[in-house]
């Protein structure tokens, strides 16, 4: 498996494109040290693909210049089983000229993109339409993953502890302002969480603890997405994190965690999460990993337990592939709430794994193990059927006009 070409595919039309940077960066190194090839696929902001060696280098990014030595833009043939990129624009071969062949061929892809365009399943409906192993979760687990609003809806139909909220469109917002919020008040109250509905990373998510916030929280969060969502603010919330790891019923649970705020409401915010330890030296200093942290949760071991059920049970229920985080939340009475899964998360957790004595190098294994298992399953699939349909509609249109 180590001599496969893994495309590791990062960036995109996203609020979290930077972030998604330095995940792959971490990844692209763990890869090559388990002695896979590795190929960097960076997908510009303008929604433009590349590749080269100058894209594994995270100085790369600081100031991206296309046309730079080591960089290609390419595009990716989408033909069933190709799996090909090729270098963009087509370069057409002469009548004695050599042909052209592509740049690189992918055997597996590992998406590293958080949010939209990446994340929420419409990469991986590309993917599939490709027929390219990839890991992470498939089109309905992503996109189920990202939307909040229809994520709490499944959950809470599949039986599992979600918080109360109320969800509305930027349309609403225009003409029925003063209604939506008394709807709030009423069945939410304060203090509220207001967060768009396709955004990670905390952006665009505002505690309001008064009508005041509320109609600011809002109106931020509109400015993200034009579905929002508003859930019941918890006082003095206890955050704890789980990660799952597999395929189909093959899955297991890492340790929790305990992510440690240093802001007075415990809310853990962009800045929280990236930027705190931006200015260390070292690996803590990157990603996820340097959100400070207690590793495992000192919850018990019955709680530790009950919340690892769950994230498989969550794993599952989303048809995951590769590593998810899911978060959830204790309230001041020990009640436990789920409060969202991540299907790629920051620094895909790899340092929930470690603890677990998983190296990095050995999740990307496991990663790509559980891509290729799915991909064997999805091709044992029946996608032809016959039919006289055609033959039918043929012969009755003959002698018509149209």
């Amino acid at each position: 498996m180590s001599k496969m070409n893994i495309a590791v595919i990062f960036g995109s039309r996203s609020c979290e494109h930077d972030v998604s940077i330095v995940s792959a960066m971490q990844l692209i190194e763990a890869a090559k040290t388990a002695g896979f090839t590795v190929t960097p696929v960076y997908i510009s902001r303008e929604g433009l693909w590349y590749t080269g060696e100058a894209l594994d280098k995270i100085e790369t990014f600081r100031e991206f210049n296309p046309m730079a030595k080591g960089i290609t833009r390419v595009s990716l043939d989408v033909s069933a089983n190709a799996g090909d990129l090729w270098a963009w624009p087509p370069q057409r071969a002469g009548l004695f000229a050599k042909v052209p062949a592509p740049i690189a061929h992918i055997d597996c892809a590992i998406p590293v993109l958080h949010g939209l365009h990446g994340e929420d399943g419409t990469l991986q409906g590309l993917l599939e339409m490709a027929n390219i192993p990839y890991a992470s979760s498939g089109v309905l687990g992503s996109a189920v993953g990202m939307d909040k609003i229809a994520m709490k809806q499944i959950l809470k139909g599949a039986g599992f502890p979600v918080l109360d909220g109320v969800w509305f469109t930027r349309d609403e917002l225009k003409t029925e302002r003063e209604a939506i919020i008394a709807k709030i008040e009423k069945k939410i109250k304060y203090p509220a969480f207001v967060k768009p509905a396709t955004l990670g990373s905390s952006i665009g998510v505002s505690r309001a603890n008064n009508r005041e916030e509320l109609d600011k929280a809002i109106d931020l969060a509109a400015s993200y997405d034009h579905r929002i969502l508003v859930e019941v603010g918890i006082n003095n919330p206890v955050e704890i994190n789980c990660a799952a790891l597999g395929y189909g019923g093959d899955v297991m649970a890492s340790v929790c965690e305990m992510p440690v705020p240093s802001t007075g409401d415990k809310f853990l915010n962009f800045f929280e999460k990236y930027l705190r330890n931006a200015g260390a030296k070292g690996e803590s200093s990157r990603g996820m990993k340097s959100l400070s942290r207690v590793v495992p949760a000192p919850i018990g071991d019955e709680l530790t337990q009950r919340i690892q059920k769950l994230t498989k049970e969550i794993f599952r229920l989303l048809d995951g592939r590769g590593t998810m985080r899911i978060d959830f939340i204790l309230d001041e009475n020990d009640v436990l709430y789920v409060n969202e899964p991540n299907t790629i998360p920051g620094s895909l957790a790899f340092y929930l794994w470690k603890e677990c004595g998983v190296s990095f190098g050995d999740l990307v294994e496991k990663m790509v193990e559980g891509a290729l298992r799915a991909h064997a399953d999805k091709n044992q699939n029946v996608y032809a059927f016959d039919s006289t349909i055609l033959q039918k509609v043929a012969s009755g249109t003959k002698g018509s006009k149209r």
